[in-house]
């Protein structure tokens, strides 16, 4: 078993303050930071890259061409491959996307899925089947998947894909439940989900770190994170 650490983070375009939010990403002492709302439009890719190695990362893949979603890595990932998809564009609606990617960490085979799903249920509840369709494809045993769902845990949306995956909250709650609103969270919203074969040891937003404050998870962007410590099986 591969111990893997696993941050899931809607960092609101970078319009807050970027060093709270890469000081947040810092002490997660993250392997696969899931970005949602990435930067999309001037010099996306440089702020993007600037927030990356802040936080003693690199970009793996997404951003401007998943529609928002974007991967982060450590140097201890090895990447095999990557793809940013988008969805079916409903006219008025906002593109929605994924980015993905198959890393080996370790002695461990890894399918990664960063998402942000649609705020209208029937569209957003379509795109978690196209969520487990894509794992499905991945070619690979294990994956972990996660990002704004923009449903709650009673939601439909979210229980579809707790129906078929580990939801990583429910299996190890540590730390925080709720991620929104980053000043008075009283929704869990954002999540992250693995395949049944993935042993998770603890989920939750990451209060309990050292050199994490309250300030600087206010200060960073909207949402609070989700971290999660999970040992992959190795092949």
């Amino acid at each position: 078993m591969v111990p893997v650490k696993v941050l899931s983070y809607n960092i609101r375009s970078m319009r807050d303050d970027t060093d709270a939010l890469a000081r947040v990403i810092k002490a997660c002492e993250p392997d696969l930071v899931l970005i949602q709302e990435a930067p999309l439009f001037f010099r996306w890719r440089k702020k993007l890259a600037r927030l990356a190695s802040a936080s003693g990362l690199v970009i793996l893949t997404g951003g401007g061409t998943a529609a928002g979603p974007a991967i982060l890595c450590n140097l201890r990932a090895t990447v095999e491959r990557t793809e940013d998809v988008l969805l079916p564009l409903t006219p008025g609606r906002h593109r929605r996307g994924f980015a993905t990617a198959v890393v080996r960490l370790g002695g461990a085979r890894l399918g990664v899925l960063s998402c942000h799903l649609s705020l209208h249920e029937d569209e957003r509840y379509d795109q978690a089947g196209m969520l487990l369709d894509r794992l499905a494809g991945m070619g690979v045993d294990q994956a972990v998947a996660g990002g704004d769902l923009n449903d709650r845990p009673t939601g439909r949306t979210f229980r579809r894909l707790a129906a078929n995956l580990q939801d990583c909250w429910a299996a190890g709650p540590m730390g925080g439940e709720h991620t929104w609103t980053r000043s008075e969270p009283h929704q869990r919203i954002d999540a992250i989900f693995a395949t049944k074969g993935i042993e998770v040891l603890g989920c939750g937003v990451p209060t309990h770190l050292p050199g994490i404050t309250e300030a600087d998870m206010r200060a960073a962007t909207d949402h609070l994170p989700v971290l999660a410590t999970l040992r992959i099986p190795a092949n």
